[in-house]
């Protein structure tokens, strides 16, 4: 579980974290993913504001229902103390096939414990064709 990897993080502990969190994302369990949080984490994603495991659990599953294909890339880019920021991509298609490839940035927020208690995503989505992506499952 990601939380054993605690604040202040170091290159290697932050690295660890993002790769686990990627992992965590790619397994599409919102069961999963919401370990990761606080009961009470706070997120923003994109024009979306959440509260708490319940929600982010709700939320992934919709999330998953609509972004068929999901695959997720995260790089580490910066950090300090208990802070995390990342960049992103990740591939996914619609229901009619049509790909897309989404490009963002995260910062988060952690507990003493290691759980993520805030996020921030800004996300913004492009239409490929499927030759263009990737990442693949």
């Amino acid at each position: 579980m990601t939380s054993a990897i605690r604040p202040p993080f170091t290159e290697e502990t932050a690295r660890a974290k993002v790769q686990a969190a990627q992992d965590a994302w790619n397994s599409r369990d919102p069961e999963r993913v919401a370990l990761a949080y606080t009961e009470d984490s706070q997120w923003r994603n994109r024009d979306i504001f959440l509260q708490g495991r319940d929600a982010i659990k709700a939320f992934l599953t919709a999330k998953w229902a609509k972004e068929l294909d999901y695959r997720l890339m995260k790089e580490l880019w910066a950090f300090h103390g208990n802070r995390i920021s990342v960049r992103f991509e990740y591939e996914w298609r619609d229901a009619e096939n049509q790909w897309y490839r989404s490009h963002g940035n995260e910062h988060w927020e952690f507990d003493n414990d290691g759980l993520m208690r805030r996020r921030d995503a800004s996300i913004n989505d492009t239409l490929i064709s499927e030759s263009d992506r990737r990442y693949r499952n």
